[in-house]
């Protein structure tokens, strides 16, 4: 989350407000959340929570709330709901001229404008890992805890372009896969 965060920051230095888009019907993005509130308040940033409900969230009226509010960037907290109206989403973002950020980079395949998570590569590669060793005869329970080690950066320049924004130099090469 704080890397999130600090992406969002180097992009646009200037930043103050940032909201959350999260699914409150769901445990995992509260538990992302506050990991954005405390990631937030590291940068002195002022966070809006704009949460939505399923199974039909109020994108529109989310956006709305984000406009009142003046803020300058989107957090999207990843999950299901969220995943189904990507397009809808980053539709929204743009209109609002909001830059995104999230975990996963399927989001910014759809529209959003930067993304930082896990790889999911490795992170399939370390499931079937977990397989062929129970398959072996090891005990889950036994099999120790591997947290990712390798992260991606994704970029949308299409989307900066629409939001007018120029990516620094030092943010794209470390990108992993930039969409133009």
């Amino acid at each position: 989350s704080a890397k999130r965060v600090e992406l969002l920051k180097e992009l646009l230095p200037k930043m103050s407000r940032v909201g959350v888009l999260w699914d409150a019907d769901r445990p995992g993005p509260a538990i992302a959340f506050k990991e954005y509130t405390a990631a937030a308040q590291a940068f002195k940033l002022e966070l809006r929570s704009l949460e939505v409900h399923g199974p039909t969230p109020d994108l529109p009226g989310a956006f709305e709330i984000a406009k009142t509010a003046r803020l300058d960037a989107l957090i999207l907290v990843a999950n299901p709901l969220m995943g189904q109206r990507a397009k809808q989403v980053f539709e929204l973002a743009t209109k609002n001229r909001l830059p995104s950020v999230t975990e996963e980079s399927r989001y910014v395949d759809a529209g959003g404008l930067i993304s930082y998570g896990a790889s999911l590569a490795d992170l399939y590669r370390r499931a079937a890992e977990y397989v062929v060793e129970i398959l072996k005869g090891a005990k889950p329970g036994d099999l120790p805890v591997k947290l990712a080690s390798r992260f991606e950066i994704f970029i949308n320049l299409k989307t900066a372009q629409q939001l007018g924004l120029v990516i620094p130099q030092y943010v794209l090469v470390q990108a992993d896969k930039v969409i133009k």
